[in-house]
C-alpha cells in the first residue's frame, strides 16, 4: 500500500529551497531534508522550470528538473481535461481572487486527495482551508 500523501508542494516552495537567496530558504531546507510523501502538479513543474530559466539560465532550469526527478516519494499530478475541469471549479469558487491556473489546479489536487498541508509561500494556496508551511 502506498504511503498517504502528506503535503502539496507549490512552485514557491521549490524555488525557496533551491534558491539560497530566498527569504524562506531555511524553512524549506528543513522541510525537504526528510520529506514525507508529497504531491505536486505538472503545472508547478512547468512553472518552476520557467522561473529558473528566466531568472537564471538553461542550466539552472535543467537542475530544477533533475531535483524533481530524484525527489523521493513525489507524485506529479498530470494536467489533462479532467484536471482542467477541477481547476475551473476552483477558479469559479474563488472568482474574486487573482488565481493562476497552476494555483487553481493545486487547490483542486489538495481537495481531491484530502491533503491539508501545503508547502507554499503563496497565500492563495490556503484559500480552501489548507495549512501553509509559512504559518507554522
Amino acid at each position: 500500500m502506498a504511503a498517504r500523501i502528506r503535503a502539496y508542494v507549490d512552485t514557491s516552495a521549490f524555488i525557496a529551497f533551491l534558491d539560497r537567496s530566498d527569504s524562506y530558504h531555511a524553512l524549506f531546507r528543513g522541510l525537504f531534508s526528510a520529506p514525507p510523501p508529497l504531491i505536486t502538479s505538472a503545472l508547478v513543474v512547468a512553472e518552476g522550470h520557467g522561473w529558473f530559466l528566466r531568472r537564471y539560465d538553461r542550466r539552472r532550469a535543467t537542475q530544477f528538473l533533475a531535483f524533481i526527478n530524484i525527489l523521493p516519494d513525489l507524485t506529479i499530478q498530470p494536467f489533462e481535461a479532467a484536471e482542467l475541469a477541477g481547476a475551473t471549479v476552483m477558479l469559479k469558487k474563488f472568482g474574486d481572487q487573482d488565481l493562476t491556473l497552476a494555483d487553481a489546479h493545486g487547490l483542486a489536487v489538495m481537495r481531491a486527495r484530502s491533503v491539508s498541508d501545503c508547502w507554499s509561500t503563496d497565500w492563495h494556496l490556503g484559500l480552501d482551508g489548507g495549512r501553509l508551511a509559512i504559518q507554522r
